[in-house]
């Protein structure tokens, strides 16, 4: 499959995961804001690596999510099916996605490297 196929296919499952998950009615997705942040389609369309993301969730309440996800993936599936028009529909597996709190922690960094330098340069002009 030609590697923009593939692309294309990945983007349209992110986008209908995003859009579907707002249908699942289980409390422990529902109540919490889990957002779809990306999919890795395997080349086969028999397998597909979702990730996810949620704001303010600790340890413990990702773990509910989890179980949340895996126990709506057959209705997911189901409903992904009806979306695209794909030979294969592919099998979800849930992933964290930690691209988004690794982000925030560079950003913090960044920050604290730019308050250093700025009181720093204050101390050089006394």
């Amino acid at each position: 499959m030609p590697n923009y196929r593939h692309e294309r296919i990945n983007d349209a499952t992110a986008q209908t995961l995003s859009v579907i998950i707002g249908e699942v009615k289980d409390p422990r997705i529902s109540e919490n804001f889990v957002s779809i942040t990306g999919a890795e389609v395997s080349h086969d369309l028999k397998y597909a690596k979702i990730y996810w993301s949620a704001l303010g969730a600790d340890d413990e309440n990702k773990k509910e999510i989890v179980k949340g996800l895996k126990s709506a993936a057959p209705f997911m599936r189901r409903r992904l099916a009806e979306e695209l028009n794909l030979r294969i529909t592919p099998e979800l597996n849930f992933s964290f996605d930690t691209s988004i709190q690794h982000g925030a922690h560079i950003s913090s960094l960044l920050k604290s490297i730019e308050i250093r330098e700025e009181s720093g340069e204050d101390e050089k002009k006394d």
